[in-house]
């Protein structure tokens, strides 16, 4: 459960977030964090931020995601990298497989994401599935038994298919916005919940997940850029960690 270090100079940190390392603590979550991690490496770094409690941390991923995070390491970079999240500056890409075969090898998914009236999860209006591709859904209306559960809060999802399978795709997908759990519900509500994902699931691809024994989601940060406090524009990426890599040739 410890972060692989990317790249580090005195600005930030990029590290590779294993899946199964919560970022911060809260809710249900007990044990070690990244927050803690970075407390014990970089004890300075508690006084960078908004909140000591996520020291340096302006972005996160879900605790059985793994990928790329960039770590500001003093209040100049936090407030840099902060605004460009806020502005939709930073850019970010990741890799899933999902469950069954889309039927289209590129498109965006446009409708809005809340959290759900039972409060631990998200949920998304419950439009058809051919309706979510390239298509804005009317801003504040709520639909048959959802209603209530939802307010305006735009959610964009692009994607690209990269690899079928018989059973499952495998797709590069770019979030314009950064939702809670945004890739998970969004493939969700497609009909098309991610591998190992047990969260956003159907009962039947629950069953897969448990044949499967994935242990984690299949989901990645593999590309993260953004433009450092100097002005300079940095790239990072990753390929597919060994566990996921060796998980395709059996589908």
């Amino acid at each position: 459960m410890t972060p692989r270090i990317i790249f580090e100079n005195q600005d930030y940190l990029i590290i590779d977030k294993p899946a199964g390392l919560a970022v911060h603590g809260g809710g249900n979550i007990k044990e070690a964090t990244l927050a803690d991690w970075l407390i014990s490496c970089y004890p300075a770094i508690i006084k960078v931020g908004d909140d000591p409690s996520r020291p340096g941390i302006v972005h996160r991923l879900d605790k059985d995601v793994s990928g790329l995070m960039v770590i500001a390491k003093n209040q100049a970079t936090f407030d840099c990298l902060k605004d460009q999240f806020k502005d939709r500056e930073i850019n970010k890409e990741y890799i899933a497989l999902v469950h069954g075969a889309l039927a289209r090898d590129h498109g965006e998914i446009n409708f809005p994401i809340k959290r759900s009236s039972s409060g631990f999860k998200m949920a998304a209006l419950p439009l058809n599935a051919a309706d979510l591709l390239n298509r804005p859904h009317p801003r504040g209306r709520d639909q048959g038994n959802m209603a209530g559960v939802f307010k305006s809060r735009e959610a964009l999802t692009e994607f690209q298919v990269i690899q079928k399978f018989i059973n499952y795709t495998l797709v590069r997908v770019k979030i314009k916005t950064g939702r809670t759990h945004q890739i998970r519900v969004h493939f969700f509500a497609l009909g098309h919940p991610l591998v190992g994902d047990d969260l956003y699931a159907t009962p039947k691809t629950k069953v897969k997940n448990k044949k499967l024994a994935l242990g984690r989601v299949f989901l990645m940060a593999n590309l993260l850029s953004f433009i450092d406090k100097d002005g300079q524009k940095q790239s990072f990426s990753l390929e597919l960690p060994s566990d996921l890599k060796a998980f395709l040739p059996r589908n």
